[in-house]
């Protein structure tokens, strides 16, 4: 009876997949689906602003006309790349543009300083949506869409971004600084093909220490590209002079600048450094002289001299903040233990000592990069005595007190990475759970990984804890193959430790992750045994992990046709969820919950839940709506409402186009064929389910829904009348209900009642509403068909009081003339008149009107004339008291045709108006007296 398991269970994987706890299983899935099972956390983490602060032009720059004209050259140009090494000015060269730019008001301008963070490439689009927030006209597509739970695959967000970017009218320049950090090989290709697609009024401008990743030889060959590297970058004598006079008031010779430029070959960063070692200097010729070496000598050699002459108080503060990658006061003065680092800071900036200002409001601070690497190695060389451990305890303890100030702001991903570097393994360890979600699940992983593999085993041994998260993270990454030996690393732990509740929840999470694993290989057996047991060891306030196995046990249940069951697991779910409005927990326990609804033939209430899910999918709707909408399409197919029916299909092809490889789509294909024959289009209808559905089918090995598609494929063939084809395919599959439709295609309703009785049977037992509805209608239908017209009715009879409560229409009406015949005989035997009469006047003409078919003796009589069924219809409808426009919307006809078929009721119930049409058709029984 496998028709009936595979109908009574319509989870479609796109919720399995978007639902695997923190415990993410399949490599195939893990890039598209991570962090879903605290997604609720994970997109509550605040993006930082201050990258998108544009650095302000410091006052008294070298002004550098020739490189400001290539560059207003841009807006003719797809990309500007400033590549060159540290210290050559780039930023600084920007700022001074776009403050040219921003006084003559000739484009707009979005800025994003990356990095070494930003290599993920959900993270790194999350911040391309904001950057593009301050743009007039754009739509915040991408910014909406990255809000998703699930990871989405590239090309989705490289779209939205494309869409966002062509709405925007003005030109504009999108600024992206520091574009080295990146080493992610999908963001580079993301890069080359928003480069290649990008609107008119766009022009992307990369600064970089190197050439990125993606291709630019074709750029440059095509004219799109505007290059400035070392040689248009380094100073000219002219401007070294000038730089130095401003930069500290000297006034040098010709020679002494020529020497110094020729020395730091037009380096700016050097020629910094230099001005301010000068400064002091008895002997300016004999200091320039010895001013040579290689870079990192010269480098080393100028740190000291600016560090000797800055008071102790600031080389202090230098050496003890170099460890911070951005500052403010009050994280400095945690840092070093005093009360002064905003003073310090405004300090270090008007003396120009390699401060880079983050923002408008002087809070926040960087050291130029290439500055705080060479004091984080003279904080060690200077502290770090004969012995070599106090150097390495002093470090540590800066980087814990940064880890403390972090976390007490609520910066629990920057706290993590400090205790890491403090070597605080108990601190790190806790901090990676977080409070709510673990930090590898809010942009952390990479840094997380690294830090667990750096760890020995024997560490690792004495916190099995520890191992779990390894496992874990493997699983969130993608390292499926990986993470197996890690959970037996703990199991092997856990065993060598105290029993208590601690070690009992980490068996818990264990037989979870291994229950999730098993949702992907749709291993029932192994799935409940699992989860069965990670509920028994799982704390009671573990709720993330107890949620994640509730779900679990829901699919497994709904999958072995156990509705009773996973109605309670999902119900659990819903009412643990309830305080997280938009967790995905309750999206997809609602979204389950509907599809169970929905086969107890219960649709207001399915409706209810899939509005609901709509409702907390929000605007734009998370991919996961997707079932929703299509669930909402079914509904609606059934309620005979095909215009709402498509427009669900449609919504629900939009939002599976964000998602990969998911079997919704041979749902949405099944759909879709229903409504097409519907319609009438028999030819489209084979194509949606015998050409695109079962090459995709076969494409992605979705074999359990090889038998829903067969279903609908023998029903098309039936329409085309290929009952050949159509038997051999109901058999192949096994599928009791196509085959009884195929003995009733073939004449003979013996056969098909004896395949329907042991199918009857399994449904009542079961309680499978929808199987028993779909028999009740097969079997009245056999009966007619062999004349026996009481059974029949008897047979319709039930198979309408089950199918009243829930509105259906479609069931009956896609039966066919058939079954318009005997409807017509429950209704001149009064059965359920008025849904009977609902129900006829839903099929069409062609169907409802041959000669065999006419109204109840007594409304015969009182008639001039029979009324055809589509005058039935609007007979119907004019009695619930709509407007003959309203009539015309209802009925998809033209206003005109409406009057038409007004005209020609009155005539024939010999009336003079609607009102006493109505009151004549309530007479003749035609009308129900309600």
């Amino acid at each position: 009876m496998r028709q009936s398991v595979n109908s009574s269970c319509r989870l479609v994987p796109v919720v399995v997949k978007l639902l695997i706890s923190d415990m993410i299983v399949c490599e195939k899935f893990a890039k598209e689906f991570d962090a879903i099972h605290y997604n609720d956390f994970r997109m509550t983490t605040p993006l930082l602003s201050t990258k998108f602060f544009i650095p302000p032009a410091r006052p008294g720059i070298v002004s550098r006309p020739r490189l400001l004209e290539r560059l207003d050259a841009g807006s003719h140009v797809k990309l500007i790349l400033i590549s060159a090494p540290p210290g050559y000015g780039k930023t600084t060269l920007i700022t001074q543009w776009i403050q040219q730019i921003q006084s003559n008001k000739t484009a707009q301008i979005c800025w994003y300083s990356l990095d070494g963070d930003d290599n993920g490439t959900q993270q790194f689009f999350r911040y391309l949506a904001s950057a593009l927030e301050t743009l007039p006209g754009q739509q915040s597509t991408l910014k909406k869409l990255i809000q998703s739970p699930q990871v989405l695959p590239v090309k989705n967000l490289m779209n939205a971004f494309i869409n966002d970017a062509a709405a925007v009218s003005t030109p504009f320049f999108l600024i992206l600084d520091d574009y080295h950090v990146i080493e992610s090989a999908e963001i580079d290709e993301a890069m080359d093909f928003i480069i290649e697609n990008m609107p008119p009024s766009m022009t992307l401008l990369i600064t970089s220490r190197s050439d990125p990743g993606f291709p630019i030889a074709r750029r440059r060959a095509r004219a799109e590209l505007i290059e400035l590297r070392v040689d248009d970058l380094r100073f000219t004598e002219g401007e070294a002079a000038q730089f130095i006079q401003q930069t500290t008031n000297l006034t040098l010779s010709l020679d002494q600048i020529v020497a110094l430029e020729t020395r730091t070959e037009g380096w700016i960063a050097g020629l910094q450094m230099a001005a301010l070692s000068i400064q002091g200097q008895a002997d300016t010729d004999g200091f320039i002289h010895a001013f040579t070496g290689s870079n990192r000598f010269v480098l080393d050699y100028l740190v000291e001299e600016v560090l000797q002459v800055q008071p102790e108080r600031v080389r202090n503060f230098l050496l003890q903040t170099s460890i911070l990658d951005e500052l403010c006061g009050p994280l400095c003065d945690a840092v070093t233990g005093q009360k002064d680092g905003r003073v310090v800071l405004e300090e270090l900036e008007h003396s120009n000592l390699f401060v880079v200002p983050l923002d408008d409001e002087r809070r926040w601070y960087r050291y130029h990069h290439l500055f705080a690497e060479l004091l984080r190695q003279r904080l060690q060389q200077d502290s770090v005595p004969t012995t070599g451990e106090k150097g390495m305890e002093e470090a540590e303890e800066l980087h814990l007190r940064a880890s403390k100030w972090f976390e007490d702001n609520g910066l629990e991903v920057e706290a993590f990475q400090h205790a890491a570097a403090a070597n605080d393994v108990e601190r790190a360890a806790r901090l990676i759970e977080g409070k709510g979600a673990p930090v590898h699940f809010r942009g952390a992983a990479s840094q997380v990984l690294n830090w667990l593999t750096s760890l020995p085993e024997s560490i690792l041994d004495d916190s099995p804890s520890l191992w779990v998260t390894y496992a874990s993270v493997l699983l969130f990454v993608g390292q499926n193959s990986a993470a197996e030996p890690k959970l037996q690393a703990a199991e092997a732990a856990i065993a060598k430790a105290e029993p208590d509740d601690e070690m009992r929840d980490l068996i818990g999470r264990i037989a979870a992750m291994r229950a999730t694993m098993a949702v992907v290989r749709n291993d029932l057996d192994i799935i409940i045994r699992q989860s069965q047991r990670a509920l028994a060891h799982l704390r009671p306030e573990n709720l993330p992990y107890r949620t994640a196995v509730n779900w679990t046990l829901g699919y497994a249940y709904q999958s072995q046709g156990d509705r009773l069951r996973a109605s309670q697991a999902y119900n659990e779910i819903i009412s643990t969820a309830e305080p997280f409005e938009n967790s995905i927990y309750l999206i997809a326990a609602l979204t389950s919950l509907g599809q169970i609804q929905e086969t107890d033939n219960q649709l207001s209430l399915a409706a209810e839940s899939y509005e609901r899910v709509l409702q907390l999918a929000g605007d734009p709707p998370q991919p996961i709506a997707c079932e929703a909408h299509l669930g909402l399409a079914r509904l609606n197919y059934q309620w005979n409402d095909l215009t709402a029916a498509q427009k669900h299909g449609q919504r629900c092809q939009q939002l599976m186009q964000q998602i990969e490889s998911v079997d919704t789509v041979v749902s949405h294909k099944v759909s879709l064929a229903r409504l097409l024959l519907a319609q009438g289009d028999v030819s489209s209808a084979v194509g949606a389910v015998f050409q695109e559905a079962e090459a995709y089918i076969h494409q992605h090995d979705f074999v359990f829904r090889i038998a829903d598609l067969a279903a609908i494929q023998v029903i098309v063939l039936l329409y085309q009348g290929d009952l050949v084809t159509a038997a051999d395919l109901a058999q192949t599959h096994h599928l009791p209900i196509s085959q009884a439709r195929v003995h009733l295609a073939q004449g003979d309703p013996g056969k098909a009642l004896d395949v329907l009785a042991p199918v009857r049977q399994q449904a009542e037992e079961k309680s499978w509403q929808d199987e028993r509805l779909k028999v009740l209608v097969l079997q009245a239908l056999a009966h007619w068909a062999q004349g026996r017209s009481e059974t029949a009715v008897k047979f319709l009879k039930d198979a309408l009081a089950s199918a009243k409560p829930g509105g259906f229409i479609r069931i009956f009406v896609d039966e066919g003339p058939s079954m318009a015949r005997l409807l017509y005989e429950a209704l001149a035997c009064g059965v359920e008149p008025a849904y009977v009469r609902r129900l006829l006047a839903a099929f069409p003409i062609a169907d409802s009107e041959p000669a065999a078919l006419s109204l109840p003796p007594d409304a015969e009589a009182g008639l001039v004339e029979p009324l055809s069924m589509r005058e039935l219809e609007v007979l119907q409808v004019i009695a619930e008291g709509l407007s003959n426009q309203e009539v015309a919307h209802r009925l998809y006809l033209s206003l005109h045709t409406v009057k038409v078929h007004a005209r020609n009721i009155y005539a024939k119930l010999g009336v003079k108006n609607r009102t006493q049409a109505v009151a004549q058709g309530r007479t003749l029984g035609i009308l129900s007296q309600t």
